[in-house]
């Protein structure tokens, strides 16, 4: 472990620090250097464990005294502040700092900072200011010169500095020091320098801004977290991140998907393009409305950050490209491609699960990572490449081909590697030999190569025995993740419906009564004049609430406007469907030579390859997780 040497020196008589807190006078330019730096992006400094600092207890001085002003990029003219603006409601706090009025005013800032944090519900025992004191006093002596070392769940990590002067970057690693001798359960922890320096900027003192950090480490709201403290939990973030990402930036990430080995390594810098690449003056600004939304705001941002950058690049300019070097570049350069206002516009456009589904898709995704064995740090290429380059063996898709179809399944199933379950090449053209080969694997991937060449398949999310549930009537089961896709000719993917057209699923009345959803018995072979009409049916589940999906996209969740929303697969001695309603996206006959693909209305797919097609070779692949 480093030993970081620490020492303040003397604050400068009257240091050009303090936050005004009237308003100045007419004209006033408060040697801020408006005119110089009022609109040019300001550089991270990255300070290196490496380097020395002496520290000296009593740097408690003013406000602001931690601040380069040099450096401090559009210094905003001071703004009247109302004097109820601290207790309006949430919502109304909500739109003022998206709309970033906190920025009219240094000491506004300070202020509102303060504030909500302590407003934060947290743990009973909390270290506060008082404890700071001492324990600060204890580790480096009132007036002596101590060494220290940086706590371990820093290993690794840079900490960025933004425009705190030399005794700031004393204060920081102080604070960090007495966080890591204080709550000795955090492990792994890489935005909290960042979170730490950013607070510092506008803190009256460390004690205040340790005591602020701790009310967000500590923080016991339900269904909410302001900082991943071990590597597991920061692990589950980026799978969930990724997650979203399949979801909300299919573009973007196809792109990475295709140009990067390793797409998970790419999302796991989610973190870092907020509060590691970006210039201050958007830092801060994530910053306001992270404190008043909390973990969900930073995925809309990072996503939105995503998008521009797909907007940004082409595949050709990526083709050779370090893409995780080059989204850091895009980052510290986000000046260059949009403000930090429409970003933010942008970002609050994105329609995301509520707060209590993300934090049950991180609590699946940290399960996974449990059950593959990832609790401590450890190299990420080592658990994320799931499919072996060297040893994957298909009759049906490639190495890299497979690798794509990895990257669209959600996160917490991707950590495994594929294992094939079921190949007419090997176990013959049976559909009940198909169906005890798979059941007890969910979920499962289906491929399917052609005769005349063109591959395409399906992620199925449910175990293929829930077919037996229906009875002697066949009926469709399996939820929301489920996809079909194509491989080749075109490599595409075809999700529900309801992934890009969430509103189609909002406000139906309660009172609406429902037809029932056509039988999948009635619907192999059957045209599609005569589909529906059939008396054998399939009742589309009684939702429980509205206008909400779910991580896990079950029906059940929401209510549907159309009956064959919910048509996502099926299974009888007939055969089997993929996707319902105006057509199926895949079906295959009882002895899986030949089927058909549709248009659909569940998947709002075009057909997947020749309409009528005869089946060269069908592969099954489970996931395995032992």
């Amino acid at each position: 472990m480093l030993q970081v040497g620490l020492s303040l020196p003397r604050s400068p008589g009257g240091a050009a620090g303090g936050f005004p807190m009237a308003e100045p006078g007419e004209g006033d330019n408060t040697g801020t250097g408006q005119e110089m730096f009022g609109s040019s992006p300001v550089t991270i400094v990255i300070t290196s464990e490496a380097d020395t600092w002496d520290i000296d207890a009593s740097s408690c001085l003013g406000c602001g005294q931690f601040v380069d002003w040099d450096r401090m990029p559009d210094p905003e003219q001071q703004a009247r502040i109302p004097r109820d603006i601290l207790s309006k409601p949430p919502k109304e706090l909500k739109k003022l700092a998206r709309e970033g009025y906190w920025a009219a005013s240094r000491a506004l800032r300070a202020q509102v900072y303060h504030q909500l944090i302590q407003q934060v519900a947290c743990r009973l025992v909390t270290p506060d200011a008082l404890v700071y004191r001492d324990v600060a006093s204890r580790l480096f002596g009132k007036l002596s010169v101590s060494s220290h070392p940086l706590p371990e769940f820093l290993e690794g990590c840079s900490l960025p500095t933004y425009c705190l002067n030399l005794e700031g970057v004393t204060a920081l690693k102080k604070i960090l020091i007495c966080v890591g001798n204080l709550f000795p359960d955090i492990t792994y922890s890489p935005i909290l320098p960042s979170l730490v320096a950013l607070l510092l900027h506008y803190s009256e003192d460390e004690a205040q801004c340790f005591e602020n950090i701790s009310r967000l480490i500590a923080s016991n709201a339900p269904h909410t977290s302001y900082i991943d403290q071990s590597f597991l939990a920061h692990q589950a973030s980026c799978m969930t991140f990724g997650d979203l990402a399949n979801k909300h930036c299919p573009a973007a990430h196809k792109l990475i998907a295709s140009t990067s080995e390793n797409v998970f390594e790419v999302y796991s810098e989610w973190l870092s393009w907020l509060f590691h690449d970006l210039p201050f003056n958007y830092a801060i600004r994530v910053f306001d409305v992270y404190l008043l939304e909390g973990q969900k705001v930073l995925y809309r941002i990072a996503l939105a950050l995503l998008k521009q950058y797909r907007l940004s690049v082409t595949s050709a300019e990526l083709e050779g490209t370090d893409i995780k070097a080059d989204l850091q570049a895009f980052m510290q350069n986000i000046a260059e491609h949009v403000t930090v206002d429409k970003l933010l516009e942008r970002a609050f456009g994105i329609r995301l699960f509520s707060r209590k589904e993300i934090w049950l898709l991180q609590m699946a995704n940290r399960k996974a990572l449990m059950e593959r064995g990832i609790t401590m740090v450890q190299s990420r290429q080592s658990f994320h490449l799931a499919v072996d380059m060297q040893n994957f063996s298909s009759s049906i898709v490639t190495a890299q081909e497979m690798r794509v179809i990895w990257s669209w399944i959600p996160e917490r199933f991707s950590l495994f590697p594929p294992l094939l379950l079921f190949s007419t090449s090997e176990d013959g053209c049976s559909l009940q030999r198909f169906y005890t080969c798979c059941e007890g694997y969910e979920p499962t991937v289906l491929l399917v190569k052609t005769t005349e060449g063109e591959v395409c398949g399906a992620f199925l999310s449910s175990d293929w025995s829930e077919r037996k549930k229906s009875g002697a009537t066949s009926g469709f089961f399996g939820t929301g993740e489920c996809f079909v896709f194509t491989v080749r000719p075109e490599t595409e993917r075809y999700e529900w419906v309801f992934i890009k057209k969430p509103e189609l699923a909002k406000a139906v009345p309660r009172s609406r009564q429902r037809s029932p959803s056509p039988s999948p018995a009635s619907l192999l072979g059957s045209s599609p004049e005569s589909r529906g009409t059939s008396s054998n049916h399939l009742a589309v589940p009684t939702p429980q609430r509205k206008g909400r999906l779910s991580p896990f996209l079950a029906i059940r969740h929401f209510l549907l406007p159309s009956k064959t929303a919910s048509m996502f697969m099926s299974g009888s001695r007939e055969g089997i469907i993929i996707g319902g309603g105006g057509g199926q996206a895949l079906s295959l006959d009882a002895n899986l030579l030949w089927g058909r693909t549709e248009h659909c209305e569940t998947f709002d797919n075009p057909p997947l390859c020749q309409e009528n097609f005869k089946v060269q070779l069908l592969e099954a692949w489970g996931f395995q997780n032992s």
